[in-house]
């Protein structure tokens, strides 16, 4: 809103000193990292003590974990807090007009409302118990059912999907050839790419024509022709098959958001977990913004150029400083969890700002954190089943899922856990962005 006012200032002739820092994205993306820092530590206390005061505390499950009782009546929702941190700094100071910043608002308040009403539901059945004077057991209810979630992130994923399928604002550029001996050029098109527009840009002096492009195509790691265009999953249908690839395109982005969401979720198990390994995932994302959105890198590193993606690095600005911010009160020991509330919103975040900037093939890399929590509990589970199916009696890979609460098991302490996490999260980051020349 700030920027939207300063640019209409600017419209009518209103010019005073600063008035033009408005103008410059990395003024705009600092003010919202400083402001997301100020609103997570300074109101954040605030929301804490309202929590506590309105006994907005979470019940912990006794799972014979070491410190598990100093924990109980902690208070949680403090997702609402990441969520303000977030959301304010972003509608200050990004351009409200870009269709990448409105998906990404639209993504935070849509998990954020899903998180917060599946721990308002835990904390109504909690306080049912305590005013019968029963004691509370959290499997009694698990706040919003599964498929309510589901239906939730499947909407989500749907929307999202379809926006960037069919918006026509969301396009990649192709540069041209040079000119040949008959003076001719042409865009760099791929097979099946249809060019829609041209853009001329001067970098260094020098002009370059780029071939407005909309395709479904997304980063392919590890390959010298690093990009995968969607349509190739139907192909081998036949000649036409082409025109339902939309279909193919919000399944997998509807699969993307709900796994990595999840995710999230599932990491949300220790101090300051979840939080420090989506700072560190959110500041790769972050580079890969800015690098994808400025043609001048783009050129250099081989990638592809996209088009008003640069306004985002103001929203990542805020979803980091939030995520740290946030650790002031999270870690160890806990003084507020932040709860579904902003697990799921975390997650839905990541995935999302991974497949605007299409690099959605490199999460199991970035986010090898959330995968391995992921398949630690879906390998518990099935070798549970199958070891009862078979011989009588459950058995277990680990002592306990998700995988830091195997750790726990083992005697490890639970803030030298996160800190190795985020370690692995740190390798993992710098192998991903490693893949920009690793072809």
């Amino acid at each position: 809103m700030l920027y939207h006012l300063f640019e209409w200032l600017r419209y009518e002739g209103i010019k005073f000193p600063g008035s033009g820092l408005m103008n410059f994205i990395t003024f705009r993306l600092l003010m919202a990292v400083l402001l997301s820092l100020f609103i997570s530590t300074v109101y954040g206390k605030r929301l804490i003590n309202l929590l506590r005061k309105k006994q907005i505390g979470e019940s912990v499950r006794e799972l014979g974990l070491a410190g598990e009782q100093q924990k109980k009546g902690t208070p949680t929702m403090g997702g609402i807090i990441i969520l303000l941190a977030i959301l304010i700094p972003t509608l200050l100071f990004a351009d409200l007009n870009k269709i990448y910043i409105r998906l990404m608002l639209l993504c935070t308040v849509w998990l954020g409302f899903i998180g917060f009403m599946d721990d308002y539901l835990k904390l109504k059945a909690r306080k049912a118990a305590q005013a019968k004077g029963e004691k509370y057991k959290k499997k009694d209810s698990d706040g919003l059912a599964g498929y309510s979630k589901i239906i939730g992130q499947v909407g989500l994923g749907i929307i999202i999907g379809a926006t960037l399928y069919f918006n026509q604002k969301v396009v990649v550029w192709r540069e041209y050839y040079e000119p040949n001996t008959a003076g001719q050029t042409a865009p760099l098109l791929k097979k099946g790419e249809k060019k829609v527009g041209d853009e001329i840009v001067t970098i260094e002096g020098k002009e370059h024509r780029y071939a407005v492009v909309k395709t479904p195509i997304t980063t392919i790691p590890f390959v010298k022709s690093h990009e995968f265009n969607y349509s190739k999953l139907i192909s081998w249908i036949g000649e036409g098959a082409e025109k339902y690839t939309w279909i193919i395109y919000i399944i997998a982005v509807t699969l993307i958001i709900t796994a990595v969401s999840n995710g999230a979720n599932l990491t949300d198990g220790l101090d300051g977990l979840a939080a420090g390994v989506s700072a560190l995932i959110g500041a790769c994302l972050g580079i890969f913004i800015y690098v994808s959105g400025s043609t001048r890198f783009a050129e250099y590193l081989n990638i592809m150029y996209i088009p008003n993606l640069g306004e985002l690095s103001v929203f990542v600005g805020a979803f980091v400083g939030g995520c740290i911010g946030f650790l002031w009160y999270n870690a160890y020991p806990a003084q507020v969890f932040m709860g579904d509330t902003g697990s799921l919103a975390l997650g839905g975040i990541i995935a999302s700002l991974a497949i605007i900037v299409r690099k959605e093939l490199l999460i199991p890399i970035f986010c090898g954190v959330f995968l391995v929590e992921n398949l630690s509990v879906i390998v518990q589970v099935s070798y549970f089943k199958y070891t009862k199916r078979r011989y009588g009696e459950g058995r277990r890979i680990f002592l306990m899922s998700p995988l830091h609460h195997h750790y726990q098991k083992l005697g490890y302490h639970e803030s030298k856990i996160a800190v190795r996490f985020w370690i692995v999260t740190i390798l993992c980051v710098l192998f991903a962005l490693a893949t920009f020349k690793m072809r």
